[in-house]
């Protein structure tokens, strides 16, 4: 009896820390995959090039109305935490085939970029917000230091200040 008793008691515990490592943020359920997304610049961003810093993803296209709002808060968070360790890219998920309805070239993105004074990074297949998890446009992925994704937001209320709303999740991360 008082060996069925420890067993019970010695698998419950087991089960309870089991539950909190797979609660705690950071944990290996929360890990953000490998990602390679190329700049309109040309140059390559990794997640492992970010590694050590808080990386802000915001996932759109230019064809949305909510763009001009997305853009206007990667800027304004790109400028309010430069220096913090903290990477602000927009992410065009539209398409680099002439063919496709949903076509964006880079020079169309660049002249985005520069009008609104953001990094732009392409996700023309959509594999990397499909492994983030992103399902609907506009979204924000936010990860943190360790590679772990930290907050996500889906979708975006037109009346909102995504800003003010990301300077709140971003400051619980930092």
């Amino acid at each position: 009896m008082f060996t069925k008793i420890r067993r019970a008691t010695i698998i419950a515990a087991c089960a309870f820390s089991v539950g909190l490592t797979a609660s705690i943020p950071g944990s290996a359920q929360n890990a953000a995959p490998e990602f390679s997304l190329r700049a309109v610049d040309g140059e390559t961003v990794t997640s492992a090039s970010l590694r050590g810093e808080v990386v802000v993803l915001a996932f759109g296209a230019s064809w949305l109305p909510l763009t001009r709002n997305q853009m206007e808060a990667v800027k304004k968070l790109a400028d309010q935490y430069a220096g913090r360790g903290v990477a602000v890219y927009w992410v065009s998920t539209e398409s680099d085939s002439p063919k496709s309805k949903n076509f964006a070239s880079d020079e169309q993105l660049r002249a985005l970029a520069q009008k609104y004074k953001a990094t732009v990074l392409r996700d023309p297949d959509g594999a990397v917000s499909k492994k983030l998890g992103v399902d609907q446009l506009p979204s924000v992925v936010i990860i943190d230091k360790q590679g772990n994704v930290a907050d996500k937001i889906g979708g975006m209320d037109p009346t909102a200040d995504l800003a003010k709303l990301l300077t709140e999740r971003l400051n619980k991360v930092l």
